[in-house]
């Protein structure tokens, strides 16, 4: 797990305490920020300037100052509630690119408190056209298959997303669900009557090929998040999540956190070098050393960056949901969160 220098520094009232104090943020693998918190996020971040986060492996409670930050990456389902407040992030010179797990298992029933797939779809283009095309990443993520929902099926409802976003994104994220290797999604699906049927290494090829064969319409970057397999041969890189490359585009007048990616900007001749980035003006960049954060698992391909989240705290009421313990915790501590930024944590305690 990612650590950040500390500094000694005031909580709201007066104490004065150890803060983690990062220039990159993920807001959060562990919960939707923007979906459920987002107020309270951006009070944390432009008023109170810090927010308390409890250790999920140990339960220590520790602090993320924001003083310092200078690059959010967003996850979430419906990243709606994001749009009125970028002109803070705007304002405050951070810069940002959204995850965006846009799924479709209406028929299925996987996702009870998404929005429509229409809306979310409509939100996507929203935040492309506020954001600029490149900064919203699409993600089918997780692919379930179940006894009624097999490759075809999967293709079809990729396909269907695919079409509507033609043009509006870059890239498809995608993974296959690990249900055997997780005993909480696995109690969780069986709880909810769910016939699964985890993806055997043929499935993952089959899909895969499939997925390349109908990408020749969109001509999408593929990728898959922290898989073992190698699909490189249809067309599938590796993702980086939590993205230096995506980082270094969005943000590349950035000279602090450009040093702190150890990126070096120059300008283009006849060629571009290999592994350099194109940059507007005829300038590239290009990386001193590998930034990947080795805190990960061994096949996640992100960068170092805190997490400000807390598992337990999403109320989608995803099926397959491996962050909540139960929906009925998550559920508990949205209530004891109650709404706005005052509490230091998500959780209101």
């Amino acid at each position: 797990m990612a650590t950040w220098p500390k500094q000694l520094l005031p909580r709201e009232n007066g104490e004065l305490v150890e803060m983690q104090v990062p220039l990159i943020v993920s807001a959060s693998r562990s919960t939707d920020i923007p979906a459920f918190y987002a107020d309270w996020f951006f009070h944390r971040l432009d008023k109170a300037g810090y927010s308390a986060w409890v250790n999920p492996f140990n339960g220590v409670r520790g602090y993320v100052s924001y003083k310092n930050v200078r690059f959010i990456v967003f996850w979430s389902k419906n990243p709606e509630p994001l749009l009125p407040y970028l002109d803070i992030l705007d304002r405050r010179g951070i810069k940002c690119y959204i995850q965006f797990s846009l799924n479709d298992y209406e028929a299925e029933g996987f996702e009870k408190n998404v929005p429509p797939l229409g809306r979310r779809i409509d939100t996507f283009k929203r935040l492309v056209d506020r954001l600029g095309k490149g900064r919203v990443v699409w993600r089918f993520d997780p692919l379930i298959m179940t006894r009624g929902l097999g490759v075809d099926g999967l293709i079809e409802k990729v396909e269907g997303i695919a079409n509507q976003l033609y043009g509006y994104t870059e890239k498809l994220v995608f993974s296959f669900a690990d249900i055997v290797s997780y005993r909480k999604v696995q109690t969780n699906l069986q709880k909810a009557g769910i016939a699964y049927v985890d993806w055997q290494e043929d499935d993952m090829r089959t899909f895969a090929r499939r997925l390349s064969e109908a990408n020749q319409r969109w001509g999408f970057e593929l990728a898959t998040c922290g898989e073992r397999i190698d699909l490189s041969d249809y067309g599938v890189e590796k993702n980086h999540c939590v993205d230096d490359r995506l980082i270094v585009r969005i943000a590349y007048n950035d000279k602090v956190l450009m040093d702190y990616l150890n990126v070096e900007i120059e300008q283009r001749g006849l060629f571009t070098p290999s592994g350099g980035i194109l940059l507007p003006n005829g300038m590239y960049a290009k990386f001193g050393k590998s930034n990947r954060d080795n805190g990960q698992r061994s096949y996640c391909g992100c960068i170092k960056s805190k997490d400000i989240g807390q598992y337990n705290t999403c109320v989608h009421g995803c099926e397959y949901c491996y962050a909540n313990t139960s929906k009925e915790a998550a559920l508990g501590n949205m209530r004891a969160h109650g709404g706005g930024g005052g509490a230091e944590s998500i959780t209101g305690r």
